[in-house]
């Protein structure tokens, strides 16, 4: 007798194991539910949904209950963490913190139960809904444009709903035993590792007033002014455009933190998604405004113009010195590199901050962002502009 070891027989075995995950959570939901709800639950038809994060994510279908919908969502976390943040308990808390909230200021699915020694969450289904990563990749500019703007609204209304909540974020994570995610956890260190790596990569040395600025940077997105929840991981495939609005899904990195940090990607739209591409003119300010106008209830200072640009461009700081931290060091920097490259996303947004920072009159600032841009355009070549999203080519 011969033993296949093949990537045919591997396949099969990892088949065996996706669908031994897959019953531990079903098995797992139908006991939280069944001791939620004093009887038994039936799930059955298992749908595997293909969570990217350490979950088994599974949509079921419900066996005869009046207290129930037709379908949920079981979120499973087989493995406790060695050491640090647990995601499990991250996104639990994060779905309590909204579903006691009015179902208009809910933001993303609710939560029907959750039991933290089976690490496993139930949630809503909201369906066989488009994500956004959807929209920009459809042919639809006009619909594109339009759940652009519902996301930008959806973050808007989700700062504004928790802001001031974060003890009780923090109280119910210690419930759970999770310990806290600190917001600015390695900051300072990736940020101490940009000077060299921009003067090794692109020969240019950093003045020592953009380092102020850089630290007045860090400084704002830990003072206590404008903290709110955030879901951290902003990236359109994490985001299901519903007929009631953009709804947030995906908590494992959930924390509170300050609003403004979620605000850069307004001005860097899903910069931290490997896959962020262009948008138009105008679509930025247009995403600003639509949130600022969820938020400034909560935030009047945001109703000033040059107060709000004056953070805003603080934070796009931030937001781009800490992904230059993360990522020069490995990008291509030749001519070979293609218009969807993160190499020219890179071009894009350093050309952005020069501008806005001009707008503001960071002057130091707006110098040296045209001065890196122009430098990673030079070895980039005719490739040095990002290509817009599918929707909007």
């Amino acid at each position: 007798m011969t033993v296949d070891t093949s990537s045919a027989g591997d396949a099969g075995v990892g088949a065996g194991a996706e669908q031994l995950a897959i019953a531990a959570a079903v098995a797992a939901g139908e006991s939280v539910l069944s001791r939620r709800f004093g009887s038994a639950i039936t799930l059955v038809s298992p749908e595997d949904l293909a969570g990217s994060g350490p979950a088994t994510v599974v949509r079921a279908r419900v066996v005869s209950s009046f207290a129930l919908p037709r379908t949920l969502v079981i979120k499973h976390y087989p493995d406790r963490p060695e050491s640090g943040a647990d995601p499990f308990a991250q996104e639990a808390v994060s779905y309590q913190l909204f579903t006691a909230l009015a179902p208009d200021e809910r933001m993303c699915p609710e939560l029907v139960a959750h039991d933290g020694r089976d690490r496993v969450l139930v949630l809503e289904d909201l369906g066989r809904t488009p994500t956004l990563e959807d929209e920009l990749y459809a042919r639809d500019s006009r619909a594109a444009e339009r759940a652009l703007l519902s996301w930008a609204r959806s973050l808007g209304r989700l700062h504004a709903s928790t802001a001031g909540r974060e003890a009780d974020f923090n109280a119910l994570l210690r419930r759970l035993g999770g310990p806290a995610k600190g917001d600015t956890d390695g900051v300072d260190a990736l940020c101490s590792r940009v000077p060299s790596l921009i003067q090794e990569r692109l020969g240019i040395p950093v003045p020592d007033e953009v380092l102020a600025q850089v630290e007045a940077a860090v400084e704002q997105s830990r003072a206590a002014g404008f903290r709110a929840f955030s879901p951290v991981e902003l990236s359109p495939d994490n985001n299901l455009v519903t007929g009631q609005g953009v709804r947030f899904l995906d908590f494992e990195n959930g924390r509170v933190r300050s609003a403004l940090d979620d605000a850069a990607h307004l001005r860097l739209p899903f910069a931290s998604w490997p896959d962020a591409l262009a948008l138009p003119a105008g679509m930025s300010e247009a995403m600003i405004a639509a949130w600022r106008a969820e938020v400034v209830g909560v935030w009047p200072a945001f109703a000033d113009d040059e107060v709000l640009a004056a953070h805003l461009t603080c934070s796009e700081l931030l937001r781009v010195w800490l992904i230059t931290g993360e990522e020069l060091g490995a990008l291509n920097l030749s001519r070979h590199a293609a218009p969807v490259s993160r190499e020219a996303a890179f071009v894009t947004w350093w050309r952005d901050l020069a501008k806005h920072a001009g707008y503001v009159r960071m002057g130091a600032v707006s110098e040296f962002a045209a001065r890196v841009a122009a430098a990673l355009a030079a070895r980039l070549g005719p490739h040095a502009d990002l290509a817009f999203y599918p929707a909007f080519r």
